[in-house]
């Protein structure tokens, strides 16, 4: 089976370089019409120039994601150059790791900014046009493992990332009935960003430099930005249809499905608990609490 979307039409935000560079890319070669977006109009347009230099199909829109106007600007353009939309890919985001005592205001709003307003906004106005066009179409939203474990200095980014999730069991319900999946990747990369991680930092620049991922790492679902890519595709693709709600790891030589929150444990007392009530049961619960630590 050879999954294509020659008429398909994608919008991919922070596309200029890293993990959204390469779901553009992938998303062209497989033959969909792409609006590369991205902050930095070098970037952007140097992802369009090895789109085209490739035979596909592809433009710029340089703007900051996290605005109305802007995810309507994202639309307008996709649907000037190639006459439709057909998938939304909300990658763009910032990254500002601070504990929870030195982050500062305007730290924490950029992130949440370009994350969950940016999700958000670009979400509205791709489902907007589904509906215009009657129907269909592909949300593909960007979680992280930050967002799903926590991370030591992440309080913006991880919960930012988790509500990315949450927007995906949200919206996979309220679109169903306009035949629009919602889905979200939470893609492991050695990237820029992974670069910060210390005991990744040597190994990014080997990978950049050429050398392969070492297998005990791509077994950990650690790879190249191109490794995540294929998810990109198949979810944009026909061949994913009717896959909804639903949250994939993807990187390396490793595929998950992430579970659902669920109650790990339940119990009942009539009438309720007193506080010192709580105080003499809460050591028999302790068995059930779940670790917080991070991953």
């Amino acid at each position: 089976m050879t999954v294509r979307l020659d008429d398909k039409v994608a919008i991919v935000t922070g596309s200029g370089r890293g993990l959204g560079r390469a779901y553009a890319e992938a998303l062209a070669a497989a033959g969909a019409g792409v609006v590369v977006n991205d902050i930095d109009k070098d970037a952007a347009d140097e992802t369009v120039a090895a789109i085209t230099g490739a035979g596909g199909r592809a433009v710029a829109e340089v703007c900051a994601v996290g605005t109305a106007e802007s995810a309507d600007a994202l639309v307008r353009r996709a649907v000037a150059e190639f006459g439709r939309l057909d998938v939304m890919c909300t990658n763009a985001g910032a990254l500002r790791d601070r504990t929870l005592g030195k982050v500062t205001d305007a730290e924490f709003d950029l992130v949440v900014d370009s994350h969950v307003r940016g999700t958000f906004t670009c979400g509205r106005a791709a489902a907007a046009r589904f509906r215009e066009q009657g129907g269909g179409g592909r949300l593909i939203l960007v979680g992280s493992p930050a967002g799903q474990y926590g991370g030591f200095g992440q309080t913006a980014y991880a919960a930012s990332k988790a509500a990315i999730i949450a927007m995906v069991r949200v919206w996979s319900i309220e679109l169903a009935k306009a035949g629009v999946t919602v889905n979200a990747i939470v893609p492991i990369a050695l990237t820029r960003m992974a670069a910060t991680i210390p005991n990744l930092t040597e190994v990014v620049a080997q990978v950049e430099a050429g050398a392969p991922v070492p297998p005990e790492l791509r077994r950990k679902g650690i790879g190249t930005v191109q490794d995540v890519a294929p998810l990109v595709v198949y979810l944009s693709s026909a061949e994913s249809a009717g896959i909804t709600g639903q949250y994939f790891g993807f990187g390396g030589d490793k595929f998950a499905v992430w579970g659902h929150p669920k109650e790990e444990f339940t119990t009942y007392r009539e009438g309720g608990w007193t506080a010192d009530q709580l105080a003499a049961d809460f050591a028999g619960f302790a068995e059930h609490f779940q670790s917080h630590q991070a991953r």
